[in-house]
């Protein structure tokens, strides 16, 4: 009876390991983890949640899946949940510079977020990361641009430091001069060197082949120096540079952005949204569904209630868990 009562137990503990072990190391489908970045791109914050949330956090395919889970958290401005998701595929995968590059954005939007004695803690991890996103891979160019305005706006205390940043500027102009160019206005700005950074800023526009968005840049650069006349030509500039680029929507949200922050021209700012929207460029970059929120705003300033409606209906449709008020 012994020997019988010892294999009853252990065939459902045997069951019970194999299904742990098959959970562990399941291999997550890529046509799967290709669909949620595609969701992703496209804003739908809730459907690649859905499809990412059920599968194990080990096994095949699972870094990828937890640096997804982390970008989807990025947009929906969800940074400690970004965070531990972000930790988890550097720590499955630590040869991998951009999943590094992540961890060192969300940490830093923590930092951003938290009271002093955190935010300390927080900066340095965020400054580890970028830094081994860096050596990583020295030729990742939105690592090297990373760092470099960490440097140029970090205090010396907390690891910053202007020569680090131009330093990094001379390894950018080797990668792509068009970041090396905005870094090196971001380190003016950073010294108070006004007239520089607009130098800078102009620059990067001339060695770019594709300037819609940094014309964005000098437009919030005017924007903070209160050059309201300046502001529309450079909007009107970034419109003109996305409408010869077809990958170029993400100006047209950034740049309706700075008319939003300057409290300017409002139709044209819901006319870049409506146009972001509709192009075939729409990027996790600027998420569709604070887009649809914003627009929902415009819409409601210009006295379309309707449309106002129906904007943030959408919003909700691809975000439920994305606070309106955050947008």
């Amino acid at each position: 009876m012994k020997h019988q009562s010892s294999r009853v137990l252990a065939q459902p503990l045997a069951c019970l390991v194999v299904a742990v072990a098959s959970q562990v190391y399941a291999q997550i489908p890529p046509a799967t983890l290709v669909q949620a970045n595609t969701d992703l791109q496209a804003g739908k914050a809730d459907k690649a949640l859905a499809l990412l949330a059920p599968f194990p956090s080990t096994g095949t395919g699972a870094a990828e899946a937890q640096n997804l889970l982390c970008r989807v958290r990025f947009t929906l401005q969800q940074w400690s949940q970004a965070a531990a998701e972000c930790q988890h595929a550097v720590n499955l995968d630590g040869q991998n510079s951009d999943y590094f590059m992540w961890l060192g954005r969300v940490l830093g939007q923590q930092a951003s977020h938290a009271n002093f004695i955190s935010a300390y803690g927080l900066a340095k991890r965020s400054l580890s990361a970028m830094q081994t996103a860096v050596k990583l891979n020295p030729q990742n160019g939105p690592a090297l641009s990373d760092l470099g305005d960490y440097y140029a706006q970090a205090p010396g205390i907390a690891g910053g430091g202007t020569n680090k940043a131009q330093a990094i500027a001379l390894q950018l102009d080797k990668v792509d001069s068009a970041r090396a160019q905005q870094l090196r206005g971001d380190i003016a700005m950073a010294k108070k060197d006004y007239t520089t950074a607009e130098n800078d800023y102009r620059q990067a526009i001339v060695v770019s082949p594709a300037p819609a968005d940094l014309w964005t840049v000098l437009a919030n650069f005017y924007r903070g120096r209160q050059q309201w006349s300046d502001v529309d030509t450079a909007i009107q500039n970034c419109v003109a540079a996305a409408a010869k680029n077809p990958n170029s929507g993400v100006a047209l949200y950034d740049g309706a952005g700075v008319l939003i922050a300057s409290n300017r021209n409002p139709s044209l700012a819901a006319q870049m949204l409506e146009n972001y929207l509709s192009s075939s460029s729409i990027s996790e970059e600027a998420p569709a569904f604070i887009a649809h929120i914003r627009l929902s705003r415009l819409k409601q300033q210009l006295g379309d209630a309707a449309g106002a409606k129906a904007e943030m209906a959408i919003a909700a449709q691809m975000a439920q868990e994305f606070n309106p008020a955050q947008a």
